[in-house]
């Protein structure tokens, strides 16, 4: 029943916290301003793909990236740490403001999770929004694991679903959102996505918001994916899709 209640407030804060389009911040700590440049243009989810190698959590997209990669901890936990400290539980003046931080795992999922969750203990009050409603949301994307064990993972822990894996209900409980690729749908050249459309309908029947990576990263398709009922625009151009959006463009 807790759990449940998570989850039930978890979807309510994602639509009342930002009352701005959903914007998901693809590989931000490849910008020039990890981090600042998307807090800046209050993205809904902000992503970093993780490696677990020697003991540390390396951000990085590739292998071969790992010997110059940047620690999570000090590209994303220690400075929102210090964003929760300064605004006295919020991360920013605005305090109806918070993020998720996506992390995309690239191998070792469950390892990677128990390194995770020793980091994020200790500071309940910025990650855990049952101790602080405005806290960052960890939402485990990648190498996710098991779904029989999502369960088990302390409740502030919720995870990147897929529409073709079932879930049993204390897994579905954990489901943060539910995200797939855009190629499985549609191609940039189609002026009609009839997968599309019955995938939104599937994942709205679940109470689930729905992401789609890989989208035609353009003003066009941001508006299209936006009325076609995609909740989350996936996008390497914060600040050109924010723009966009708040110009009211997308409503003509």
């Amino acid at each position: 029943m807790k759990c449940l209640l998570l989850s039930i407030l978890f979807i309510l804060s994602c639509f009342l916290s930002i009352t701005q389009t959903l914007i998901h911040a693809h590989n931000d700590y490849q910008k020039p301003e990890p981090l600042t440049h998307s807090l800046r243009y209050k993205v809904f989810s902000i992503e970093a793909d993780i490696y677990l190698s020697e003991g540390k959590l390396l951000v990085a997209h590739n292998k071969n990236e790992l010997s110059l990669a940047k620690t999570l901890d000090s590209l994303y936990l220690q400075p929102l740490n210090e964003l929760y400290n300064q605004y006295h539980g919020t991360v920013s003046t605005d305090s109806a403001y918070a993020p998720i931080l996506v992390i995309d795992i690239k191998e070792n999922g469950e390892a990677v999770i128990a390194e995770l969750i020793k980091r994020l203990v200790s500071h309940r009050s910025v990650f855990d929004r049952s101790v602080n409603p405005k806290a960052v949301q960890i939402v485990i994307s990648g190498d996710r694991g098991s779904s029989l064990k999502w369960a088990s993972y302390p409740s502030y822990i919720f995870f990147d679903g897929r529409p073709y894996e079932v879930y049993d209900s204390a897994a579905l409980q954990r489901v943060a959102f539910i995200s797939d690729s855009f190629s499985n749908y549609c191609r940039s050249g189609d002026t009609v996505c009839q997968p599309l459309q019955q995938l939104v309908k599937k994942v709205h029947n679940m109470n689930k918001l729905l992401r789609l990576w890989a989208i035609p990263d353009n003003g066009e398709w941001w508006n299209r994916l936006h009325k076609l009922g995609v909740d989350i625009i996936n996008t390497d151009k914060v600040a050109e899709c924010r723009n966009y959006f708040s110009s009211g463009v997308s409503q003509q």
